[in-house]
């Protein structure tokens, strides 16, 4: 097999991972909304505004056993907790972001983010949270014993400042609730200066006569939309729940998955349900939203996923608050992180929370990758010119391989008249073809196979890279020059694809190859345009990418074919 077929094969693999992803993409129906389930008692009827509230889980989780961690099945609600009526929406203001709480249950229903924009409308912030008639992503907290408030429960907003001033590096909003035994319950969010964490706390004050030992569950509900718009003809990027521990490490749970569990309860759960570490989150393209219980004191946690009606699913962790004495209070804190998949950041914030930007099994190619596209961007100021700067280092590393297999092809242009005489001379018998040809390269020294070992070799290169710029945040909605205004999306205008064609056509005329077959020739010189068509619904930042290694595969052959054509001409007239 000589390297363009090995070239029409790759390409050939990749057009039908593509295209077959970009069907299932087309015509797999969404997720049908289910019928809503009769109306338990202690359920929460829709908010005002006229915002239908998602369908939540009809009960919060279970309270827990007399010993270990708690379990997560349903049970019905605690009795006498106070059920929320219609809530009133609190708008908090910080310097990353605007947040709107609930004071029904005290539930996250909006992050906008400042520094991030819309997918579709530049104009508005990128809503990491949000529960409207298009999308439900919520973040809920509550409670689990009796009589205790959960994200059901109506609270009363206390007096504050609801937006972050000059000189103060947090603003908080409490919440006060009272437990059916008369108990107050103040939830506490704390809203931090150059952060995305959010501080979630409940304060606990037993006035009753017996210690309590409740239990405080954090979850995540959201639908299967996605707000980051993806091209159907590219892979897309994962969307959904993930569990960490140290145990199972970095866990995808599908929604899929989800709804196996839901319809056979006895099914293995695909993930550790309970640990003394870990974290669980959604996420979706280039951002996350995760609970993060602390590590410190190896405090037990259950991990659980759920399905929810009208299409919603929800993952969340359980942890113990602690036995609360007679008099006392007690107090139990999850940071809630909502932001974009930012590597650095996420890797300060908390154990293995930067395993969301999911490379696959190239990270260990990607991670250097991304490093290295970082750090020419910190000196050229432009995500772009990285892309650029980081192709002419790749091709200088690959540089002897990429002159071996441009020389091989070089001097398979010069013998190029002698091989189509082979052809017309053997035209009728192939095999015959065959011997002669591979007696006309051992006689010309010349290797057929010459181009292979390049190519197999930056084919993982190739991928790895096409993860990192798919996956990197830093990369979306950032501009390059004139037309590109965001390297993560397609090029408007399909000005790259168009060069990339008339490159990749201009790469397999200065390349020949012995194809002695006419459908295999003309397949050989439509595949640029074919894929160039493909590359209309690639990110422009990965399209720049081909585009300039093929410009500079270009180059190197040209210079390698005047230098043999010499070569050549000197033998020529040394035999004269």
């Amino acid at each position: 097999m000589d390297t363009r077929r090995i070239i029409l094969f790759v390409i050939f693999s990749f057009s039908v991972l593509f295209l077959w992803q970009a069907w299932q993409q087309e015509h797999m129906p969404p997720p049908v909304a289910q019928t809503a389930a009769p109306a338990v008692p202690g359920a929460a009827p829709a908010p005002a505004k006229d915002v239908p509230a998602p369908t939540v889980a009809t009960t919060p989780p279970s309270p827990p056993p007399a010993a270990g961690v708690p379990a997560s099945s349903g049970v019905p609600a605690p009795s006498g907790a106070p059920v929320a009526a219609g809530g009133q929406t609190v708008t908090i203001k910080t310097d990353l972001y605007t947040a709107h709480v609930d004071t029904a249950g005290g539930v996250l229903t909006l992050v906008t983010l400042d520094r991030h924009r819309d997918a579709t409308d530049a104009s508005k912030p990128y809503a990491a949270l949000q529960r409207s008639a298009e999308r439900t992503f919520v973040a809920q907290a509550g409670l689990i014993g009796e009589g205790l408030p959960n994200h059901r429960t109506q609270f009363e907003a206390l007096p504050g400042p609801r937006e972050l001033v000059a000189g103060s590096d947090r603003v908080e909003l409490r919440l006060k609730a009272t437990t059916a035994t008369g108990d107050p319950v103040v939830k506490v969010l704390t809203f931090h200066r150059g952060s995305y964490l959010i501080d979630v706390a409940f304060d606990i004050t037993n006035k009753g006569t017996a210690p309590l030992a409740p239990y405080a569950y954090f979850q995540l509900t959201r639908d299967t939309r996605q707000a980051v718009v993806q091209s159907s003809m590219a892979p897309a990027a994962y969307v959904g729940p993930v569990v960490y521990n140290d145990k199972d490490n970095f866990k995808k749970v599908e929604f899929g998955e989800i709804d196996k569990l839901a319809a056979d309860p006895n099914r293995k759960s695909p993930f550790q349900k309970t640990a003394d570490n870990g974290w669980v989150g959604m996420i979706e393209h280039y951002f996350v939203a995760a609970w993060l219980p602390s590590d410190e004191r190896k405090t037990p946690r259950e991990f659980f996923v759920r399905k929810l009606d009208n299409g919603l699913y929800a993952a969340g962790v359980i942890v113990p608050v602690g036995t609360i004495a007679p008099g006392a209070t007690g107090e139990i804190r999850v940071p809630l992180y909502v932001g974009p998949q930012d590597q650095d950041v996420l890797a300060k914030t908390a154990k293995g929370l930067d395993l969301v930007v999911d490379y696959g099994i190239f990270t260990v190619l990607a991670a250097p990758l991304f490093w290295l596209l970082k750090w020419l961007h910190g000196l050229l100021g432009n995500w772009g010119w990285a892309i650029v700067v980081m192709t002419i280092m790749i091709k200088a590393v690959f540089y002897p391989l990429n002159a071996a297999a441009a020389r091989s092809m070089g001097k398979m242009k010069i013998i190029a008249p002698k091989m189509k005489a082979l052809q017309e001379q053997y035209a009728n018998d192939k095999q015959q073809l065959q011997i002669k040809m591979m007696e006309m390269y051992k006689t010309e020294k010349i290797n057929p196979l010459g181009g292979c070992l390049p190519i197999l070799v930056q084919i993982p290169v190739f991928i790895a890279l096409y993860w990192v710029l798919l996956s990197a945040v830093e990369l979306r909605q950032a501009p390059w020059i004139l037309w590109i205004h965001d390297l993560s999306a397609p090029d408007p205008y399909f000005v790259l694809p168009v060069i990339y064609a008339i490159t990749a056509y201009l790469q397999v005329k200065l390349s020949p190859t012995p194809i002695t077959d006419p459908v295999q020739a003309k397949v050989m010189q439509i595949m640029p345009i074919a894929f160039s068509v493909l590359f209309i619904f690639f990110p422009a930042g990965l399209v720049l990418y081909w585009l300039v290694n093929n410009i500079l595969q270009i180059g190197q052959q040209w210079q390698v074919n005047k230098m043999l054509e010499k070569e050549a001409a000197a033998k020529a007239a040394t035999r004269r």
